[in-house]
């Protein structure tokens, strides 16, 4: 199964909700294609800053290797490494270029990106704009406070006199 966020664009000028059809669902996992070709995948998805501070932080760490005398093995090593790293944490920087203007509004588990869909706008409420209302919290006298732990170090029980 795969997990995948609920981002909820903010509404245009004529609009009281976003409509379901511009929310976005990112799916959380390796990305492969930011793996093979990490800076067309970016622009693909439109991630501009992400891609800005990938190409100042990579043409930086490529430059103190070479300040080094690194070897190119070494140097393709590290770019191998960062582009394993883009892979991995693509829904990573897709949620945080979100982040902005859009709300996160929930979490869906599902095989697919279709099956997400269905699940998350099904739980939605009967008029589709608001999701159901979360279950309520219980009432505060109902939770217990854990008991202090006696002032033991270690091992050792606490000193007590001699009879």
């Amino acid at each position: 199964m795969i997990v995948f966020t609920v981002h909820q664009p903010s509404p245009r000028k004529n609009e009281d909700v976003a409509p379901p059809e511009r929310y976005v669902f990112v799916r959380d996992g390796f990305y492969f294609w930011a793996f093979v070709l990490g800076p067309l995948w970016m622009l693909w998805n439109r991630l501009g800053l992400v891609l800005a501070i990938y190409l100042a932080g990579t043409a930086a760490i490529q430059a103190g290797l070479w300040a080094l005398g690194l070897s190119g093995a070494v140097k393709l090593a590290v770019g191998f490494l960062i582009a394993i790293l883009i892979g991995c944490e693509g829904g990573t920087l897709r949620r945080w270029s979100l982040r902005r203007r859009w709300a996160q509004v929930g979490l869906v588990v599902a095989p697919n990106q279709e099956l997400a869909e269905r699940r998350f706008f099904e739980s939605w409420s009967a008029d589709g704009l608001t999701p159901s209302p979360p279950a309520p919290a219980p009432p505060p006298s109902a939770m217990r406070m854990p008991e202090p732990a006696p002032a033991v170090i270690g091992l050792f029980p606490e000193p007590q006199a001699r009879q």
